[in-house]
């Protein structure tokens, strides 16, 4: 089971916002952009560039399962 939400600082386009996901989510949000050799701010920015009106913590575990999907 899930532990409560972490929250988190993060820099998109200069400017801080926090977010708040479950620690395994931060686990497999850092593992991608490790992965993908990007900043965790930079992967965190296109993300939040293409998620419309959802919220950021919301679009960030929906990417994470999507990645996860995809193996």
């Amino acid at each position: 089971m899930s532990r409560r939400p972490e929250k988190h600082s993060l820099t998109l386009r200069g400017h801080r916002t926090s977010v708040s996901l479950e620690p395994e989510f931060w686990a497999a949000f850092r593992e991608i952009a490790a992965r993908r050799g990007m900043a965790l701010n930079a992967l965190a920015a296109e993300i939040d560039a293409g998620r419309g009106e959802v919220g950021l913590a919301s679009a960030i575990r929906v990417f994470v399962l999507g990645e996860l999907r995809r193996g």
